[in-house]
């Protein structure tokens, strides 16, 4: 059995997916942790998935069988935070009418997952130091320690050293948790995971939902891995799961991809390559301006309209020529309704950019990538200006 094959084992049993080096050394490393009791600090960006390793290092324990509490300490408020974890004597505090045990206590035996562990109160970050080095806890109002056997496992999405430099965080506890830290690596700089990712949540959703859905184009998935995704795997997620019912089961294709993700067209050709020589000067020119217009962030919409106008004209002309055998003047002649029908655009083109840039002319010339010489000349031919 060679280590990929335990690798996509593995990958299946967790629902940790990847096949970039980072995932894969990842989870060797977590397959090293997670049979200890050894506190672990899980790092990474909102969205990468450090929940689901969490999860994961419990799951590869001996505490497996016992229970994972997960606790978000930036979604509790600060002053009940501490009688969350540690639990509570009855009449410790208003409202306290009873004795109430914390998820310290309902975690004995198991893990505790502490996220956003940056967002922790300096005072309780002290109880939470001593329950490191002493494995007791003490309830609020309470008079004596209680013993628990809980393996901690904190996350967080802050730079926790910075934190510390600017007292925001305890030294002495950053130091106790950062001994084994798991970096998770956004999305954008392992995108060779996306298309097993959008496999597994595709072919996941569709089963829950009784879905028959019939996959993602090549080309849809060659977009999304140009796509940063700054919610990382989660974004991911989401998107896999709107698209196939927005899509009603069907294929998606890279035009839904590219109006989802407000991603620009792309072409092969491209501004630094040199102009090819069996055109004129003023049809290169008109080529620079169609090449920059596109890289605007116009609205597809209309680079739809604008692209369909030019197929249009091309059409026309190459069915006049099919339909008649023109004498050289008639040939001569029909050359020019090319660029005729390419004038026209330009001027919408020009005038679009115009009025993209508020009437200011040096932008638009900037933008076109032609002289402000040029632009008023073709201002004033076009009668724009």
């Amino acid at each position: 059995m060679n280590v990929m094959y335990d690798l996509e084992k593995l990958q299946e049993k967790l629902g940790f997916y990847g096949k970039s080096p980072q995932i894969e050394e990842l989870l060797q490393t977590i397959t090293m942790v997670a049979p200890t009791d050894l506190s672990v600090l899980i790092t990474g960006e909102s969205g990468t998935g450090k929940e689901v390793v969490a999860n994961a290092i419990h799951q590869l324990s001996k505490r497996k069988n016992k229970p994972l509490i997960s606790v978000n300490c930036g979604a509790i408020p600060e002053g009940i935070l501490e009688s969350e974890l540690f639990g509570h004597e009855k009449g410790s505090f208003t409202g306290a009418i009873a004795q109430r045990k914390g998820y310290f206590e309902a975690a004995d035996g198991g893990t505790i997952f502490l996220d956003e562990i940056g967002e922790m109160p300096l005072n309780t970050q002290v109880k939470l130091l001593r329950v490191l080095e002493t494995s007791e806890i003490m309830r609020v109002g309470g008079s004596r320690p209680i013993k628990v056997d809980v393996r901690i496992i904190a996350a967080t999405n802050k730079d926790l050293e910075t934190a510390v430099e600017n007292n925001e965080f305890r030294r002495d506890l950053y130091f106790r948790l950062k001994a084994i830290t798991l970096h998770i690596p956004p999305l954008r700089k392992r995108k060779e995971d996306i298309p097993l990712l959008v496999k597994k949540f595709s072919e996941e959703f569709a089963r829950k939902n009784q879905i028959n859905f019939k996959g993602f184009a090549p080309e849809a998935i060659e977009l999304l891995k140009e796509y940063d995704w700054p919610g990382n795997v989660r974004e991911l997620k989401n998107f896999v799961e709107t698209a196939i019912i927005l899509n009603k089961g069907e294929i998606v294709h890279s035009s839904y991809v590219r109006q989802a993700l407000n991603l620009q067209q792309k072409f092969v050709s491209s501004d630094n390559l040199p102009v090819p020589l069996n055109k004129t000067p003023d049809q290169a020119e008109r080529e620079l301006i169609y090449r920059t217009l596109i890289s605007l962030k116009l609205d597809v919409t209309e680079i739809k309209q604008m692209l369909a106008q030019m197929i249009q004209t091309q059409v026309d002309f190459m069915r006049r020529q099919a339909s008649f055998h023109a004498t050289p003047v008639e040939a001569e002649n029909e050359q020019e309704v090319k660029p005729t029908s390419l004038s026209a655009m330009e001027r919408e083109l020009i005038k679009e950019t115009l009025k993209k840039f508020n009437g200011n002319r040096r932008k638009t010339a900037k933008a076109l990538q032609i002289s402000e010489r040029t632009l008023y000349r073709k201002l004033h031919e076009y009668g724009l200006s």
